[in-house]
């Protein structure tokens, strides 16, 4: 594939395809990149589109197309950009702007059903904006499956955070590739996969809600693709996008995150999921989705501990953070469920809770997780600086180090951070971890 010429990859199958396709029937699944903003105000720029026709009864591959776009400003190809998907100024600067390439982007899309991971919140508006600023309407999708949405619920947080990434990592389908058609087979993949897994765990003899198994039953994850088709379409302006603290670009994915002051006490429950070698793990939910916070302000009470080491040999890095009074409510009430849940399960380790109080204050411990692919190990968490103006860029975390994270984690400053609460039992020690999934640190 060059960039001298319409970057395209189509697939065509005989006279029937061709048939099926007027029809509209395929589902299509789509993936954007684009540049990253790193200027207050800055809007994202098109730099590539990659589509695959899907057969809703086969989930087989029909017709594919991608293509690089050149934005009309180059200057916004920064390095952070670069380093997000690897597509530089060079490699665009001879491609096709949106405009040559609209009425097949159009064709590919319109009166379709749409299909991605994340696309309600990023790629659909991505979409439109591209064919705003050339002066055209935008496609509409029939109805709309957004993978994010539709995992995080059906097959929960087994897999660790719902990012593509991940998912492909747990299936064993390599590394994410961040260019638009390579992700969105691997998006098909990982759908397949996650399908397989369920149509399996609902089959087994003893699957029941009381053990915890998932009680969705086989003809319903037959019919999944075909559910889905029919979902009305959801408007991308129902996704609480919360501005002031979003803004990564498009290779991060930070849906379903709650701020303290939404979580209903009420509402949060624990499900039991089915580990290793007839083992049981306790994940926490929130009105039946994986609970996530969004916890903003955090005073840093103790720096970076590099006290103990994981299985990659990194230091396994934590800091100390003081959380609200509205954060300690709900952290003591997920503490209390797990515990119980805990218990329940016959384990006899000793539990840790989770805040540690003391006469004037509370603190609570963040963890920074360590990710292997291959034979390099780094950290996944996403570090990001919010400057003056509230300006906030993404910090380069490529070979990032234990100095440079302490000096940037430094104790009386404010960080803003998205937690996953994951619920151990090791050791003889049982709790709750609460890890930092991304990380926006104050710089005054």
């Amino acid at each position: 594939m060059t960039t001298t010429t319409l970057m395209a990859e189509e697939t065509t199958t005989s006279a029937a395809a061709a048939t099926t396709t007027s029809r509209r029937d395929e589902i299509a699944f789509f993936d954007v990149e684009t540049t990253v903003p790193f200027r207050t105000g800055q809007g994202y720029s098109l730099l590539e589109f990659g589509a695959v026709l899907v057969c809703p009864r086969r989930l087989v591959e029909m017709e594919s197309f991608s293509t690089l776009v050149r934005p009309r400003d180059l200057s916004a190809i920064s390095a952070q950009s670069v380093r997000c998907n690897g597509i530089t100024r060079d490699a665009v600067s001879s491609a096709p702007p949106f405009s040559s390439v609209a009425d097949r982007v159009f064709d590919i899309l319109h009166g379709r059903v749409w299909a991605g991971h994340n696309i309600l919140r990023f790629d659909c508006t991505r979409i439109r904006e591209a064919f705003q600023e050339i002066g055209r309407v935008p496609p509409e999708p029939r109805g709309t499956i957004d993978s994010l949405q539709l995992l995080t619920q059906r097959f929960g947080r087994r897999a660790g955070d719902m990012k593509m990434a991940s998912l492909a990592n747990y299936f064993g389908l390599g590394r994410q590739k961040h260019r638009s058609l390579d992700d969105v087979r691997m998006n098909i993949e990982v759908l397949k996969y996650c399908a397989t897994v369920l149509f399996l765990e609902s089959s087994l003899p003893d699957a029941s809600p009381a053990n915890g198994l998932i009680t969705t039953n086989p003809p319903e994850l037959i019919q999944l693709v075909d559910q889905m088709k029919i979902d009305p379409l959801q408007s991308d302006t129902t996704v609480n996008e919360r501005p002031a603290l979003e803004n990564t670009g498009g290779c991060s994915g930070y849906e379903g995150y709650l701020e303290p002051e939404e979580v209903s006490i009420s509402s949060i429950s624990t499900h039991r999921l089915p580990s290793y070698r007839g083992t049981w793990r306790i994940s926490l939910h929130h009105k039946d989705m994986p609970l996530q916070l969004l916890c903003t302000g955090m005073q840093i009470h103790f720096g970076l501990s590099t006290k103990f080491k994981d299985q990659a040999g990194l230091p396994k890095l934590s800091f100390v953070v003081k959380p609200s009074p509205h954060l300690c409510h709900v952290l003591e009430a997920c503490d209390g469920l797990a515990q119980r849940s805990h218990l329940e399960l016959g384990s006899t380790s000793d539990w840790r809770p989770l805040i540690k109080k003391f006469t004037n204050s509370s603190t609570i411990r963040l963890q920074i997780p360590s990710v292997v692919n291959g034979d390099v190990a780094t950290y996944s968490t996403d570090f990001y600086l919010k400057e003056p103006y509230n300006n906030v860029r993404q910090c380069d975390t490529n070979g990032i180090s234990e100095a440079d994270l302490e000096s940037l984690l430094v104790p009386g400053k404010n960080v803003d951070a998205y937690i996953g609460l994951d619920v151990y039992d090791y050791c003889q020690f049982a709790g709750i971890r609460l890890v930092a999934k991304k990380l926006i640190v104050h710089s005054a």
